[in-house]
């Protein structure tokens, strides 16, 4: 990022920065070949223009951290976080973990009347699931047929992020009302697991987001414009009062 600029990272802070995890001095892509070349993950099956990174972002709200002692604390809670991304896509599998503490957050600093600081966690990772390859009908031994022949650490999002069927106090499906299975998406299921890892860790008054929200994802850049446009309106109405 030769031109990459944010006028809210106080670059004074950026040494506060944690990385958990890096790929030291190779690229992405030279990380990705060497854990083939290992024959940790395959990339068997995959389209050419097969997306083969995922990011996930850990966020938290400003408020709750600063209730909470701030930085330190922060420090604290995105550690536990790691090891939940550690649980969930395999340490190895993890390409970066940063722990960003340089991004000021301008409407709560506002708000409270001293500087507050968004801290925030990124995870860069190669989303990989266990697939079991059958010996086929081509196979001389017809005895083998249908059987595992080997198992791969296959690379693949769409297995990865499957969503996957609701269940009721009973363990059974829950059906709608034309008796089709309900499914729960995956992301979905990921932040209950999140938040119930969370809590089991001793965060046990953090607050899970909206379950079934129709909110739309936003960019980065998307959410910061919307911000500010609604804090702008806001101080309008303040000037014209």
């Amino acid at each position: 990022n030769e031109h990459y600029a944010n006028m809210n990272v106080d670059l004074e802070r950026t040494p506060m920065n944690i990385q958990y995890r890096s790929c030291g001095e190779l690229t992405y892509n030279e990380m990705l070949q060497k854990l083939v070349g290992e024959g940790k993950v395959s990339m068997r099956g995959l389209k050419k223009d097969a997306k083969v990174y995922d990011e996930l972002i850990f966020d938290i709200n400003s408020e709750y951290f600063e209730e909470h002692g701030g930085y330190e604390f922060a420090k604290a809670f995105y550690e536990e976080a790691y090891y939940f991304a550690e649980k969930i896509y395999g340490k190895d599998n993890i390409l970066s973990a940063v722990m960003h503490a340089d991004e000021r957050s301008q409407g709560m600093s506002e708000a409270l009347g001293q500087n507050v600081y968004h801290d925030r966690r990124h995870v860069v990772y190669v989303p990989v699931v266990e697939k079991q390859i059958l010996w086929s009908k081509r196979c001389k031994d017809k005895s083998l047929v249908g059987t595992v022949k080997e198992t791969i650490m296959q690379v693949s999002r769409s297995k990865k992020w499957e969503s996957k069927v609701a269940l009721d106090e009973q363990g059974n499906p829950l059906l709608t009302s034309k008796g089709k299975k309900v499914l729960r998406t995956s992301y979905s299921v990921l932040q209950d697991d999140f938040f119930n890892y969370m809590k089991a860790a001793g965060y046990t008054d953090v607050e899970r987001g909206e379950r079934g929200s129709t909110e739309e994802h936003l960019t980065v850049t998307q959410f910061k414009v919307q911000a500010e446009q609604q804090r702008l309106e806001t101080v309008t109405g303040q000037v014209a009062q």
